[in-house]
């Protein structure tokens, strides 16, 4: 069995391409009992998240649902604000039914020749020749496999939605604003951009993020709201954009620490280990200043399901004992043909982001 856990959108998407396997799959879930999750709010998704999603077959139905923002000064690209609910949705109707067990949360891991034991918060098993983790930054394998522990950024991300039911007004544009040093705060930087639900209707949602020193005040959905305000204000930011996070429900705000993994531990960091790897966030978390977190994590799925495709159904298929052909599959993640070595690239993506804060 192939087992996918992830949280977030990274298992979903790496699944896609190769639900036509006859092997049996398995993914692992963690929203409430029997249900899609649809905690979270959106990420902003470049050119090269789109090429992965048409890559798996669902980018044109995710252009259909959001808005491009209008070109910037430096080009045009292709930038959306996708809603997360949106997406998984998308990216479940494309599963055969029954792919999907929510509520699966790994606690251990424990190996029996070439398979794997793993052990569920809910006291099941289950038995995987291969394991695709992608659980996010306190990723139960990224541990297994010695990966070094993410470190405290000292900011935080507090992220909104507000809800415009006549349409909000402002046009379909990708916005920063950045503090200079003498601002109040260290680094606050504001990312507004609307989605829309189809062409045609007007913008009825705008989705917020300010990363912000963290000063602790992240118990209090309203005290969290007035305090980003705050320091917003002091930027000089347009009324209208403020007005956007006045308008946001204090239940649809919400902050988490930022954190990331040091380039350099990645360098020697074993990031697979026989039929088992980590990608997304459990390989390469990172701050939200190169706004690539969401778009590699959709890139690195459909490196995954090239490389363990091949190794299942492709030509060499027929080759050699199946678990040396899996381990061969997963291994190949950290080289593949087409791309960057996967190790070095997560390195960049790591060390540029340090370069931008």
């Amino acid at each position: 069995m192939t087992v996918f856990f992830g949280r977030r959108r990274r298992g979903r998407r790496a699944r896609r391409p190769r639900h036509s396997s006859r092997a049996p799959q398995e993914r692992g879930e963690e929203p409430g009992p029997g249900a899609l999750r649809t905690a979270g709010f959106a990420f902003t998704a470049w050119k090269n998240a789109f090429r992965a999603l048409d890559a798996l077959g669902v980018g044109d139905k995710i252009r259909e649902q959001h808005l491009q923002a209008q070109a910037q000064a430096s080009g045009a690209n292709e930038i959306r604000c996708v809603r997360r609910d949106a997406l998984l949705q998308v990216l479940e109707e494309e599963l055969p039914r029954g792919t999907i067990r929510y509520s699966s949360r790994i606690v251990s891991i424990q190996e029996d020749g070439g398979v794997r034991i793993l052990h569920l918060a809910d006291g099941s098993t289950l038995r995987a020749k291969v394991l695709i983790e992608c659980d996010g930054i306190n990723s139960v394998v990224a541990r297994w496999l010695g990966l070094a522990e993410p470190s405290y950024s000292g900011r935080m991300a507090a992220r909104g939605l507000a809800h415009f039911p006549d349409g909000h007004g402002l046009e379909p544009k990708f916005l920063q604003f950045i503090a200079a040093a003498s601002a109040p705060a260290c680094d606050p930087a504001t990312r507004l951009t609307s989605t829309v639900s189809s062409p045609g209707l007007l913008p009825r949602t705008m989705a917020v993020s300010c990363v912000i020193a963290d000063k602790g005040v992240i118990e209090s959905g309203a005290k969290l709201k007035q305090f980003v305000l705050a320091n917003l204000a002091a930027l000089k930011v347009p009324p209208k954009s403020l007005a956007v996070i006045e308008r946001s429900e204090t239940s649809d705000v919400f902050a988490v620490p930022l954190r990331f993994r040091p380039p350099l531990s990645l360098l020697t960091a074993s990031i697979s280990k026989g039929g088992v790897c980590v990608a997304g966030d459990a390989l390469h978390p990172m701050t939200p200043d190169l706004g690539q977190g969401g778009c590699a994590a959709l890139e690195d799925s459909v490196v995954l399901a090239r490389c363990l495709g091949e190794a299942v159904l492709g030509e060499g298929a027929r080759a050699g004992k199946e678990s040396r052909r899996i381990e061969a599959g997963v291994a190949r993640v950290r080289w593949d043909p087409a791309m960057e070595e996967r190790r070095a690239r997560c390195y960049g993506l790591c060390g540029r982001r340090h370069s931008a804060e």
